[in-house]
């Protein structure tokens, strides 16, 4: 099993959890019941960690090199991020009303009265400090290591964010499928299975599509300001999105996309500034994945869905996603803080988002990366009319 991806295992845990739902006795799903709702626990007790881990080492690593291309790359960056989260956005709220039937089914979870088997028994870990204390405080930390410069806190900061990641890579990485089958298993006692799974692939093509288009868009813009040919630079990227889809991983996708961004002609010291640093972050694809799953299971459960809830959503999304870790499904654990205190998702809610999300967590790599050759595109131009600027006032 270990030489196995994430995502098949996860897909073997889903297929084992519908089974052992179907075909085995109450006491069996309510020991998985069981073990949910201590993982479930124990994650709750995480998630300021992780917030605190990886939020703080990420603001003051973008201050240390502060200056006017790591505000303009920034910018941009967040810019893109937005458009993404809100095109999928008005994409899922027109779309998915077409195929999801709400019901209270997942709000039902924590209620062992309900349609859902209770555990056993339950370990309480409550949290040190709350979700939204924790993004404060790492905000805090995060902006006054990067503007003092001083190597104590940024060390201590840096060390405890290999911590967490460590945690995540060997703790709750490799517990996330038996989470997952449990959850299924206890959906599928329940006689709901069918009806999240006939949802689950029309939600996949959805978002597909809707990354392909935020490519081309992202393109367009890029080639009509920098003045290249769409198709061609296009073409050039192919090796980095397939690259992203087998790996996973943006960080390992650098050097492919570093070659991608030299065949569109982007200068040595831009690329080499912007596809490293985007990497980290401009994470366009998982937005668009976590803005898209976020409204799917909150139609599956018949929570309310305004415009100036998802708003604060994905604007707060695009500064979290600077803290996603570079583990497969980084992204959606760095965002289970804000999909808990700002959309109120449950345990069983937070689970569907992370099955939803993994399994196409390779698509949203490949989004993500493309897109930062767009951006290095983008800055390139902006970079070469200041240079040829700064050498007319001189010669004045």
């Amino acid at each position: 099993m270990k030489k196995l991806g994430l995502v098949p295992r996860l897909i073997i845990a889903i297929i084992l959890g519908i089974l052992i739902g179907k075909f085995t006795f109450e006491p069996i799903v309510r020991l998985l019941a069981t073990f949910n709702a201590i993982f479930g626990s124990f994650l709750g007790f995480c998630i300021p960690l992780i917030i605190l881990g990886f939020v703080i080492s990420g603001i003051a690593d973008l201050g240390k090199g502060a200056g006017k291309l790591l505000g303009i790359t920034t910018a941009i960056a967040y810019i893109s991020t937005l458009i993404a989260g809100f095109f999928a956005y008005f994409v899922a709220t027109n779309l998915f009303p077409m195929f999801i039937k709400g019901s209270q089914f997942l709000n039902d979870a924590s209620n062992p009265e309900e349609k859902l088997l209770a555990p056993f028994f339950k370990i309480d870990m409550p949290p040190v400090m709350g979700v939204m204390s924790a993004l404060i405080l790492a905000f805090l930390l995060g902006l006054g290591i990067a503007s003092l410069q001083e190597r104590t806190l940024y060390n201590i900061a840096c060390e405890f964010q290999k911590i967490m990641e460590k945690t995540i890579k060997n703790v709750i990485v490799p517990l996330l499928p038996i989470h997952i089958m449990g959850i299924f298993a206890n959906m599928t006692f329940a006689g709901e299975v069918g009806r999240i799974l006939s949802v689950f692939w029309k939600v996949f093509l959805v978002i597909i599509a809707c990354h392909l288009i935020i490519i081309l868009f992202q393109f367009s813009v890029a080639c009509t300001i920098g003045k290249k040919n769409l198709i061609t630079c296009l073409k050039n990227q192919i090796p980095g999105y397939l690259t992203a889809i087998g790996t996973q991983s943006s960080a390992a996708t650098i050097p492919v996309n570093l070659q991608c961004a030299e065949k569109n002609g982007v200068s040595k010291g831009i690329r080499e500034f912007v596809v490293p640093l985007c990497a980290t972050i401009h994470l366009s694809g998982s937005t668009i994945t976590l803005t898209a799953c976020s409204i799917a299971v909150m139609m599956l459960s018949n929570m309310p869905i305004t415009f100036s809830k998802m708003a604060g959503f994905i604007a707060m999304l695009g500064v979290t996603m600077v803290a996603a870790p570079g583990v497969p499904g980084g992204a959606v654990m760095a965002a289970l803080g804000i999909l808990q205190s700002m959309l109120g998702f449950s345990e069983a809610q937070l689970a569907l988002m992370i099955a939803l999300y993994i399994t196409q967590d390779s698509f949203g790599t490949a989004c993500n990366v493309s897109g930062d050759n767009a951006i290095a595109i983008l800055v390139d131009k902006i970079y070469k009319e200041e240079k040829v600027n700064a050498e007319k006032s001189h010669a004045i």
